[in-house]
């Protein structure tokens, strides 16, 4: 008996068009996956995902044929605990009287697995001889990345830098050695407090570093500017991206490495 499959389907990183009521749209999916993964979705009866109300949406809006409410959607939250992998995942194991069946992990937005939860699936499900199948889709990181302008042959994601005051400086120079040495330092912070973030970045940082600040990829208030920390600090505040309650992903670098 074949066992089952586990997919890693990446979900649309902006909001539907301003005008409409939900999450997503049938225009906004369709436009973020390729035909494959759609069709994949669409076949589909079980889904492992971070928050089960905007997987609904975005199944939704993703034009599954069947009734939502009577998918298996099993929300596994932000971090995943490790006692229900197993049970989570024995539907995709062939036993005696049970066909085994595929699943699709999905985060709120962008990759499962990459500053989202599934990492943990997918180990889990290598360990068990599981067949993992990864697809093609929209990553804030490496659409920031990409538009940055900045080192793409050596970079380190750090996730959430620290809130208190001393702490974020510590570990701004930290970041601040190793973006002199040519790696490239990608961090995010929660909407509300991009401004309190950038205005550390501006007062801390080697005003020679170059800085990108990358806001609503793929949405419609999207943003991308890389320009010197010294060249930042002499923009005027109505040249500057808004930043407040809008997604953002924050890259520096200094200039030690080549930029193929």
């Amino acid at each position: 008996m074949n066992a089952g499959r586990l997919h890693l389907v990446a979900v649309p990183i902006a909001a539907a068009p301003a005008g409409t009521r939900t999450a997503f749209d049938a225009a906004t999916v369709a436009a973020a996956l390729p035909p494959p993964a759609l069709a994949l979705l669409r076949a589909t009866h079980y889904f492992l995902v971070e928050e089960a109300r905007s997987a609904r949406a975005f199944l939704k809006a993703a034009g599954h044929p069947g009734p939502i409410a009577e998918l298996r959607i099993v929300e596994i939250g932000h971090a995943p605990d490790p006692a229900a992998l197993d049970g989570w995942l024995a539907p995709l194991q062939a036993q005696a009287g049970r066909t085994a069946i595929d699943a699709v992990v999905l985060s709120e937005a962008g990759c499962p697995g990459i500053a989202d939860p599934g990492a943990t699936l997918v180990a889990r499900a290598h360990e068990l001889g599981l067949a993992v199948q990864p697809w093609v889709g929209p990553s804030a990181l490496l659409l920031a990345l990409m538009g940055a302008g900045l080192n793409g042959q050596q970079f380190r994601f750090h996730g959430y830098l620290p809130q208190e005051r001393e702490a974020l400086r510590a570990r701004l120079g930290q970041l601040q050695a190793d973006a002199q040495r040519g790696e490239t330092q990608l961090f995010i912070e929660t909407p509300y407090r991009n401004e309190r973030l950038f205005e550390a970045l501006l007062q801390q940082l080697d005003p020679a570093l170059r800085l990108c600040v990358a806001v609503d990829l793929t949405g419609a208030q999207q943003q991308l500017q890389t320009r010197r920390i010294g060249a930042w600090r002499g923009l005027p505040a109505a040249q500057r991206p808004r930043l407040d309650r809008l997604p953002a992903v924050f890259l520096v670098q200094g200039d030690a490495a080549a930029r193929p």
